[in-house]
């Protein structure tokens, strides 16, 4: 899901960003970070730095864009924000499990040390 709001910004999926929305420049790298990042956590690529910056970024998205209309996540439409915050964070904790590419990658380097030794 994260993914689709990247490609909303950058791509113009799902009729692109709504009419009237003012142009703003962290769009673009903010879109970025969504769909590229929503990807690596997707499929469990470097999980753990990129998990920590979209956390960071869906906290700046809320303190930005949402606290200023009302202090309350239910008052100011900031609960996705909050949510993939909490969300990345935990990932960015935990990793990518054992599903995860990044573990793939560990355990085949482990084999190679263990046959190398």
């Amino acid at each position: 899901m994260f993914c689709q709001d990247g490609g909303l910004a950058i791509f113009g999926w799902f009729g692109g960003m709504p009419p009237g929305t003012p142009y703003d420049p962290l769009t673009m790298p903010g879109g970025v970070l969504e769909f590229a990042g929503g990807m690596a956590v997707m499929f469990g690529i470097f999980t753990r730095p990129v998990a920590f910056i979209l956390s960071g970024e869906m906290a700046v998205a809320y303190w930005k864009y949402h606290f200023p209309m009302g202090h309350w996540p239910v008052q100011n439409q900031g609960q996705p924000a909050v949510l993939y915050s909490f969300i990345f964070l935990f990932i960015a904790a935990y990793g990518g499990g054992d599903w995860s590419l990044d573990a793939r990658l560990k355990s085949k380097l482990g084999s190679r040390e263990q046959s190398a030794a």
